[in-house]
């Protein structure tokens, strides 16, 4: 079921934007979007657009997501750090690619929720974890690479502190409601920024991310 559709999200809207990264492309054509959304949705899920999921939250348009993780230059022996795990598709598309992904997430609901279709999926190497994801989780760190899928104000110093040297921190940072996705690079002596184009998220709330 929405096999036709999944192929479809692939060759157009991400191999014709330049997605090129094998692995992020066999990972999107192979996870079940439409599992991560409700009956009610489901018929949006390989759309070219985000899709509105509970809590006013949302599932990111494909290409966003599959751009975020060519970013992450991922590779199978990485622990990876989401946070803002939201419908926890990222997290089954993570599964498939590195060795391990912890999932925080700050709505009890979601993260609740998530657990079923990642069960469904068999994402085994991946866990959710209820709880402020802009304090990180010290006691998995420190991470190979970190994925924000929620918009910070600013570069998450705790979220850096727990990036080993040489990993990768991938945000939207900026307002409310407009942010440049930025790929931070964590050096011996300091850090590398580059920045890859406008984007909107929800905002990630918590004491390193907006206020409610």
């Amino acid at each position: 079921m929405y096999e036709s559709e999944r192929k479809q999200m692939v060759e157009f809207q991400l191999k014709r934007r330049g997605i090129s990264d094998k692995g992020v492309l066999e990972a999107m054509h192979s996870v079940p979007r439409h599992l991560f959304l409700s009956e009610t949705t489901r018929s949006m899920a390989y759309g070219d657009f985000a899709v509105p999921i509970t809590n006013n939250q949302t599932i990111s348009q494909p290409y966003i997501v599959a751009q975020m993780l060519e970013l992450l230059d991922l590779n199978k022996s990485d622990r990876v750090l989401e946070v803002g795990s939201g419908s926890g598709y990222v997290l089954a598309l993570l599964s498939r690619l590195v060795r391990k992904a912890i999932g925080l997430e700050r709505i009890p609901e979601l993260a609740e929720k998530s657990r079923k279709p990642l069960k469904e999926v068999k994402a085994d190497n991946v866990i959710v974890i209820q709880g402020d994801g802009s304090e990180g989780k010290v006691q998995y760190a420190p991470f190979d690479k970190i994925l924000v899928s929620a918009a910070v104000p600013e570069p998450p110093k705790k979220l850096l502190d727990q990036l080993k040297t040489g990993g990768i921190l991938v945000a939207p940072i900026g307002s409310r409601m407009q942010q440049k996705l930025v790929r931070i690079t964590k050096l011996p002596n300091g850090y590398k920024e580059t920045y890859h184009g406008d984007c909107a998220f929800v905002p990630l709330i918590g004491k390193g991310g907006f206020e409610l």
